[in-house]
């Protein structure tokens, strides 16, 4: 009879370790990951990016330009961050006033966005699905635009 307790108090004990960690792990997954992209509002954007290209060397295009990397010790793993200037008439940033918008990597989009939601964060937009990401945007309290 004690080697049916001592068993199921190590599989009891094994299940909530395991229930554990897939609590932990869902929590970690609708954190931020990394920053995703950095824009900026300016009066002329070709001005801008060709001073950033001059200057800077930056390779830039109509929508300014990717730093790659890699994610943590994997080598396989390769992410993105863009760099845009936007002109300083652009809607984009709506309805923040600010000049600043930054998008956040996060690693479960759909998880963050119910949380965010049960929390009553406002979401200006719906979720869009582009081949090359999901995006949304959310406002912070000082009224600061942010694309998740």
């Amino acid at each position: 009879m004690k080697k049916v307790w001592i068993t199921a108090g190590f599989m009891a004990s094994f299940a909530l370790g395991w229930a554990f960690n897939l609590v932990k792990q869902d929590k970690a997954a609708k954190k931020v990951t990394g920053i995703g992209g950095i824009f900026f509002k300016c009066k002329d954007p070709q001005a801008m990016r060709t001073w950033y290209s001059k200057n800077l060397g930056l390779q830039t295009d109509k929508y300014g330009t990717s730093f790659a990397w890699y994610q943590g010790a994997d080598s396989t793993k390769k992410g993105f961050t863009q760099w845009s200037v936007f002109s300083d008439k652009t809607k984009y940033f709506e309805p923040s006033a600010k000049e600043f918008m930054i998008n956040y990597r996060v690693a479960n989009l759909e998880a963050l966005l119910k949380q965010l939601q049960a929390d009553g964060v406002t979401i200006t937009d719906k979720m869009e699905t582009f081949d090359y990401g999901k995006f949304v945007h959310i406002m912070d309290p000082e009224g600061n635009k942010i694309e998740l």
